[in-house]
């Protein structure tokens, strides 16, 4: 055994124990399988290499997690994350981000670059879907698997935490089954494919006279449209009220899941200045009016016989799918991770989270109380915020956090040494005991 370094800096790298080691040339070899069969194409057997390459991928994760948490004491391990290359904008980070960020590309406008992928999912979507996958089929699997994947991951990390714990659970929930199963499973059933778990105006297409069209003549279509709008006018409101935006930006969405499993490894990097806070608040409440703009000369068109409007509203439509849909909260939003931090669009562009943020602030029970006496200034709380709130700050003064842009992660009252911060309502603010899920 390797004598442990009392040393201030520990010469010793980290991540280099034998099982760690051979975790990551599991997952290696399984990646490598997956590029050599995208390759070959039909060359090479696709369903068994396909398969097995899966299964290495996910073994060589789940061999690695439990090495990296499950042998060591309970609590957060987020030592290093400034010093480890992938995680402090190093040469792996960048790497990162530029794979990432060039596959979304192709996604969104070059799809013909990723056939030899879309074939290998093939037999898959024949048998959720009843036909043969396609682009978007590839990125909801890969999705959907990183929040599985990563989503063991967090919980094995926060594994001491009952709250952390059953929000991962859900995230992983809705993920699955809302956002993957149930939309396959419909289309098997020659129904639309709906998305349960997005709604307008983060789903712009909901609430447009093409949705409506487009879900003319299916009964569960037709209901899923005005269940949408429901939601936005109605469900946001009251659910936010009771408990906050996290309900949705935590629990449910499948952008805030990915950023809370798969991009769990960057939310320090978010931009904690105050110039970011201020660009911001502009540019997330711009995106949410123009998206209702676009939404209502959409329809204006449609109650005009679409003749004086057509010219206005159709490239209004384009132009923001272009720009907002596609490559802010695609290739920006994911593809930046290594370098903004894991919630660069829902901080800065999500309508929806614009929206939930509005009642926050204004009319919600949920904020996150502080206990400033307690405050030792390690700015873990800060550090840790994804949102780029400087938690420290206000822990530091006593004041309660109920700002528009807080998803209620409860991250920065799992990283505090000290008990200083509490997720709570207002009705439980007037008592002392002990809350669960801290």
């Amino acid at each position: 055994m390797r004598d442990a370094s009392v040393s201030i800096a520990n010469p010793a790298p980290m991540m280099t124990t034998v099982r760690q080691k051979l975790a990551l040339v599991v997952a290696g070899v399984g990646i490598l399988l997956l590029l050599v069969v995208w390759a070959a194409g039909r060359a090479i057997a696709p369903l068994p290499t396909f398969g097995a390459a899966l299964i290495l991928v996910a073994a060589g994760i789940l061999l690695f997690v439990r090495e990296e948490y499950l042998q060591r004491p309970e609590g957060i391990k987020n030592n290093g994350v400034w010093f480890r290359s992938l995680t402090a904008r190093g040469v792996w980070g960048w790497l990162a981000g530029v794979l990432i960020t060039g596959f979304y590309v192709c996604l969104y406008w070059f799809p013909q670059y990723l056939a030899g992928l879309i074939q290998l999912f093939d037999p898959v979507s024949q048998a959720l879907r009843g036909q043969a996958a396609d682009q978007w089929f590839v990125y909801g699997s890969l999705y959907t698997a990183a929040v599985l994947l990563m989503g063991i991951k967090f919980a094995y990390k926060y594994r001491h935490n009952p709250y952390q714990r059953l929000r991962t659970l859900s995230v992983v929930f809705f993920q699955l089954g809302f956002a993957w199963l149930i939309p396959g499973l419909l289309m098997r059933l020659q129904q639309p494919e709906i998305y349960f778990t997005y709604f307008w105006p983060l789903s712009y297409y909901q609430g447009t006279p093409m949705a409506y069209e487009g879900y003319a003549g299916s009964g569960l279509g037709t209901f899923f449209f005005f269940f949408g709008l429901a939601m936005f006018f109605v469900g946001t409101p009251v659910l936010t009220w009771f408990f906050g935006k996290r309900w949705y930006c935590s629990w449910v969405c499948g952008c805030g899941g990915l950023a809370e499993t798969a991009g769990d490894p960057f939310r320090h990097l978010s931009d904690k200045r105050l110039i970011a806070w201020k660009v911001e608040r502009w540019l997330i409440y711009s995106i949410l009016i123009l998206v209702v703009l676009m939404t209502l000369l959409l329809w204006a068109n449609v109650a005009t016989g679409r003749s004086m409007l057509q010219g206005i509203s159709e490239p209004f439509y384009k132009t923001y799918s272009f720009l907002i849909g596609s490559a802010f909260s695609g290739v920006v939003g994911v593809g930046f991770y290594p370098i903004l931090g894991s919630r660069v669009w829902c901080r800065f562009g999500c309508p929806m989270a614009a929206w939930l943020g509005i009642w926050q602030k204004k009319r919600s029970k949920f904020r996150i109380t502080t206990n400033g006496g307690q405050c030792i200034s390690c700015g873990n709380c800060s550090t840790f915020c994804e949102m780029g709130i400087d938690v420290r700050a206000y822990a530091q003064k006593g004041q309660d956090i109920v700002r528009a842009s807080c998803v209620g992660c409860g991250i920065c009252s799992a990283v505090c040494p000290r008990g200083v911060l509490r997720l709570e309502g207002a009705s439980e603010l007037a008592g002392d005991r002990e809350r669960p899920f801290k």
